[in-house]
């Protein structure tokens, strides 16, 4: 049983060692044949450029299992050793260009911000045109800026950026192609003021035009709500005109239509004299049937009469004159 157990262990480290020896030997034969040139692997957005004695071998742009010693021939033997085998990112890139300076028409100082995108077009171009093709790519989107974008007006400036970006990518575009690069997307992305006074006095007016807008806005509500305060007022000081010549013509109609029977009419006026009397408080003399007479009467209201124009306390006539709150216990005078 021991011996079985020690037969596995030992294959099954022969087997592992076995393993690792393979991958290693394949991995360093692969190595070397790559090393030779008899393969390579060129990934996406990626380019080779197999330069020997001083010239240009081999281009390889498309993705993929390339075989150069099937192009080079002997030479990709020795390209690696002697030569030089330069890899080319094909990919999209973009770059901001901050605050270039321009003037416009006004002569206000302003600086102008531009994102754009390239990429490399022409491989070999790219690496033997020009020492630094991004600098120059950059220097020229720079120069094109200040040299297009100035001298236009402020407020073309501020609101006209397609306009903008499209003659800066006009003039870059046929300069690019030179070295390599292709110009994609230009875009304008921000345009502001780069004099500091200036900011502070576009502020300063900004704010005052604000207090001015704010003022004409309450000076007109304030107007409008007198407007229809006013309005108001007309209308119910006509609706109260409309009511107050109503109520002579309503009162005369139904007096009219009372004045229709004289009976009611007679009554009516007599309740309302009996009325007015009451609410206006007067004295009221009772006189009892038996003793009425021209004479005690005529004492009776001459008496009231000294008393009222004199202003005597006494009363001539042993009868009490007070106010009467009902008329129906004694007769009236």
């Amino acid at each position: 049983m021991d011996l079985l157990v020690g037969n596995l262990v030992t294959m099954a480290v022969t087997s592992f060692c076995t393993f690792l020896g393979c991958f290693m030997a394949m991995s360093f034969l692969l190595g070397v044949c790559r090393f030779l040139g008899f393969y390579v692997i060129v990934e996406e957005r990626q380019c080779l450029v197999y330069v020997l004695f001083g010239k240009i071998r081999l281009v390889l742009s498309e993705p993929g299992l390339h075989f150069p010693i099937a192009s080079l021939g002997w030479r990709a033997l020795v390209v690696n050793p002697f030569g030089d085998v330069r890899t080319v990112d094909l990919r999209l890139d973009q770059e901001y260009l901050r605050s270039q300076p321009v003037n416009s028409e006004e002569g206000a100082p302003m600086g102008i911000g531009v994102w754009y995108e390239m990429m490399i077009s022409d491989p070999v171009a790219y690496l033997f045109k020009n020492a630094d093709p991004r600098g120059s790519l950059r220097t020229n989107v720079s120069n094109a800026t200040v040299r297009n974008l100035s001298n236009l007006k402020l407020s073309s400036m501020l609101e006209d950026r397609h306009t903008m970006s499209k003659m800066v990518r006009d003039e870059v575009s046929d300069k690019s192609k030179e070295w390599g690069y292709s110009l994609g997307t230009v875009y304008v992305r921000k345009v502001h003021f780069r004099d500091t006074s200036m900011i502070q006095q576009i502020e300063e007016k900004v704010v005052n035009r604000l207090r001015q807008v704010t003022s004409a806005i309450r000076q007109d509500g304030t107007n409008q709500v007198n407007l229809i305060t006013s309005t108001a007022e007309r209308q119910a000081a006509v609706a109260f005109a409309k009511a107050a010549a109503m109520r002579p013509f309503i009162v005369g109609g139904a007096l009219n239509t009372i004045a229709q029977d004289s009976e009611v009419a007679e009554i009516m006026f007599e309740i309302l004299e009996n009325q007015k009397m009451l609410e206006g408080k007067v004295n009221v003399t009772l006189i009892p049937p038996d003793l009425r007479g021209d004479g005690l009467t005529q004492y009776l209201t001459a008496g009231q009469a000294m008393q009222s124009g004199n202003g005597a306390a006494a009363d001539p006539a042993p009868f009490a004159s007070s106010p009467v709150e009902n008329p129906d216990s004694g007769a009236a005078t």
